[in-house]
């Protein structure tokens, strides 16, 4: 295993609702193939329990107050080219949600060839 730092990536978060959808399907579904397709590193989608968004009213998974829209989070870390194209391409399919973008630094443990594979972006990038 080899460890490798770099600073030059950035995090990008999307924010929308459970119940969003893009051509009738749900966005967090179609968000994650896009990711895919583009050759993300990867993506994550997260599940909130409870929140609230910019009308101030409140979603939780309480048996009681059981909501159908929980607040969903799409966490991407990659480079920053590569996010850019990324926030380009989904941008126009959120109708009421927020991205954000934040540097990060990746410290990332991996074989050889993945850690070649990352460094060989880089130089292609710079």
């Amino acid at each position: 295993m080899v460890e490798v730092e770099h600073w030059n990536t950035l995090r990008l978060r999307i924010y929308i609702g459970e119940n969003d959808k893009w051509e009738g399907r749900p966005l967090y579904k179609v968000i994650v193939e896009k990711l895919r397709e583009m050759g993300m590193a990867g993506a994550t989608v997260y599940r909130g329990i409870y929140g609230f968004g910019k009308k101030s009213r409140v979603h939780s998974s309480d048996i009681i107050r059981l909501s159908t829209d929980l607040p969903i989070i799409i966490e991407v870390v990659d480079r920053g080219h590569k996010i850019e194209e990324a926030v380009k391409a989904i941008k126009p399919m959120i109708k009421d949600g927020m991205i954000t973008v934040e540097p990060t630094i990746v410290l990332w443990v991996g074989t050889k060839e993945e850690v070649r594979k990352f460094e060989d972006d880089a130089v292609r990038e710079g």
